[in-house]
């Protein structure tokens, strides 16, 4: 009985360790979304380059003109776009829990 609770509690401690290690890899930006290029995430920018990245994000979108005035509403208050066109927003936390009062999300 004293066995099986030592071997549970070993089991426990490593999968805590390893959550732990995870965590502590995403928050540096290894194991990323972006292949350990630390050019997203939280205030990666500077407000110059705003324009520039919302291009980037804007440039695939029908609505290019809203897209762009949110994008870069976001970008400057986050100082963080995420790659590509659509999603990976998780690399942006903040980016991707700003919200409009409706609830929905309010940068593209």
């Amino acid at each position: 009985m004293a066995m099986a609770k030592f071997f549970a509690a070993l089991i426990l401690a490593l999968v805590a360790i390893s959550m732990l290690q995870t965590t502590v890899m995403a928050n540096h930006g290894h194991g990323g979304h972006h292949g350990g290029n630390n050019a997203y995430g939280p205030g990666s920018l500077k407000s110059y380059q705003c324009p520039s990245q919302c291009s980037r994000r804007c440039g695939q979108t029908q609505y290019h003109k809203p897209c762009m005035f949110f994008c870069q509403k976001c970008c400057k208050k986050c100082l963080c776009v995420p790659p590509g066109y659509y999603g990976n927003k998780a690399v942006c936390p903040c980016y991707n829990n700003w919200k409009t009062q409706q609830g929905g999300p309010k940068c593209p």
